[in-house]
């Protein structure tokens, strides 16, 4: 393939064996993550760059792929209310297409607690209206440090604190979800920020080994040369990215963005495999229909 996008030599086996009644699909963990954006220099002319890890190649999904901070969707957020600021539970229910405004609290909670652990950044404040303009010293790593091992909740870590939750400072992008075939599956939103003032992005994941400002057309010429490896939520994210000159642009379309939830297929046509993504033709794949173990990825995106 001539492109970087991301396909474990495993999946055309495992499709043949849900295609066969083989294999039980996972049922896919809840999870969130960051289009974290900043604004370029001023008269540069340059669009808003996000902020981007490379997972480590050891890592056993999407190992040495390029993402945004994110992850898992931890269910002590859900039980007790957490300061908040911006639209109330209620909408973001609807927005994010769930039953529950306590779901929804956990969804957004995930948001901005895996934006914080893997980025050190943190979009919440004393009051409403404020955002903390300093998370650096022992006692905040220490607490940081707890949240990734699961040790606190993020709820807990707020009420701590004293802090509010800026649910008004993202904005919700997309939503996909995981293909039925891979073992690790993920139903997550994708949100968008922009990088609080004051505020600076640090490496802080211990499954990134780089971490880049880059323009988001930048990031998908990488990725079409075959340079930057990538997941199609990535590519798709963004290149959605590219029309927007600012990152309040960006969160102003936010409302606007289609969140209806995009899950790979997978079908027999002629002798081939066919894996694609519904509305996203470019992640296409063709792969040979031949004995379990020999098919390879082909005719991918250009």
């Amino acid at each position: 393939m001539s492109h970087g996008q991301w396909y474990p030599p495993e999946w055309p086996d495992r499709i043949r064996a849900l295609a066969a009644g083989e294999l039980t699909a996972a049922t896919p963990k809840r999870a969130a993550t960051v289009m974290l954006l900043r604004d370029p220099a001023e008269g540069t002319g340059a669009g808003p760059a996000v902020h981007m890890l490379r997972r480590r190649a050891s890592m056993a999904f999407a190992g040495g792929a390029y993402a945004y901070p994110g992850g898992g969707v931890d269910p002590r957020d859900d039980d007790r209310l957490v300061g908040w600021s911006g639209p109330a539970l209620e909408s973001w229910a609807e927005r994010l297409g769930v039953d529950t405004p306590a779901e929804a609290q956990a969804i957004v909670c995930a948001a901005v607690r895996e934006t914080y652990e893997e980025a050190g950044v943190l979009l919440a404040g004393p009051t409403a209206d404020t955002v903390v303009s300093d998370t650096t010293g022992a006692d905040w790593e220490a607490e940081r440090e707890a949240l990734v091992a699961r040790e606190l909740s993020f709820a807990e870590f707020l009420d701590r604190r004293g802090l509010v939750l800026r649910s008004d400072l993202l904005g919700a992008w997309a939503r996909w979800i995981t293909p039925e075939f891979e073992p690790r599956r993920y139903d997550t939103w994708f949100f968008v920020a922009a990088l609080p003032e004051g505020q600076r992005t640090r490496n802080a994941s211990t499954e990134a080994d780089r971490t880049v400002w880059i323009g988001p057309a930048e990031a998908v010429e990488g990725y079409d040369r075959g340079e930057l490896l990538m997941m199609p939520p990535t590519v798709s994210t963004l290149r959605s990215l590219n029309p927007y000159g600012t990152a309040a642009e960006v969160l102003k379309a936010a409302d606007s963005q289609d969140l209806t939830p995009v899950l790979a297929q997978a079908r027999l046509e002629g002798d081939a495999l066919v894996l694609s993504w519904p509305g996203h033709d470019e992640f296409t794949q063709h792969i040979p229909n031949g004995p379990a173990g020999t098919g390879d990825a082909g005719d991918g995106a250009p």
